[in-house]
């Protein structure tokens, strides 16, 4: 039989689509508010894999990845996701625009060392269902000194340039793994 060990925390990474890079920088702020210093943010990118957001977000989709210096538990990501959910809906409020007519759509998952794990509030063969309607996906997997697509993967996600973002993440993660080890065995790391 296995021993029961608690997980390793994990890195909080969030990824914003809107047509307004204005809306994005507004999306930061709040998200920051919310779960504290972002770290890491990437290159916007164009969102050209798809239309199924153009009606909500508009034309000239960008992307933008960002990650946060504060570790999460893992199965915080359910109340993350509800929390990004209240963000979207915030955001139309202020500009007095219908709340089921997101302008910036937030997908929050998490970084591991092994794997990105994405939350969504839809269900699918290949989702389990965490609680409050919250559902996660093992999106990518990390082997051989890369990330390596699942058949669902988004096509996105799939891409060397968010690939190599996603690396950035998950080598900040293994340096906070390793300063927190450090610190814990009183290692001063900067010499």
């Amino acid at each position: 039989m296995g021993s029961i060990r608690p997980p390793k925390q994990v890195k909080l990474l969030v990824g914003l689509l809107s047509g307004d890079r204005d809306l994005i920088s507004r999306a930061c702020q709040l998200l920051s508010k919310q779960f504290g210093e972002i770290d890491l943010r990437s290159e916007y990118w164009p969102f050209e894999q798809t239309d199924y957001y153009s009606d909500e977000l508009g034309e000239h989709i960008e992307r933008r990845f960002v990650s946060f210096s504060q570790l999460i538990h893992a199965n915080a990501i359910a109340e993350i996701k509800r929390q990004t959910n209240d963000i979207e809906s915030r955001i139309c409020e202020d500009l007095a625009r219908p709340t089921d007519h997101r302008l910036v759509n937030l997908d929050p998952g998490y970084v591991a060392l092994s794997k990105l794990v994405l939350a969504t509030t839809k269900d699918y063969a290949h989702r389990i269902y965490l609680r409050r309607g919250i559902y996660a996906e093992a999106t990518l997997r990390f082997h051989d000194g890369g990330w390596h697509p699942w058949p669902w993967t988004y096509p996105d996600y799939a891409s060397k340039a968010y690939q190599e973002f996603f690396m950035t993440v998950r080598e900040q993660l293994k340096k906070q793994y390793s300063d927190f080890d450090n610190d814990r065995r009183g290692i001063n790391s900067s010499g």
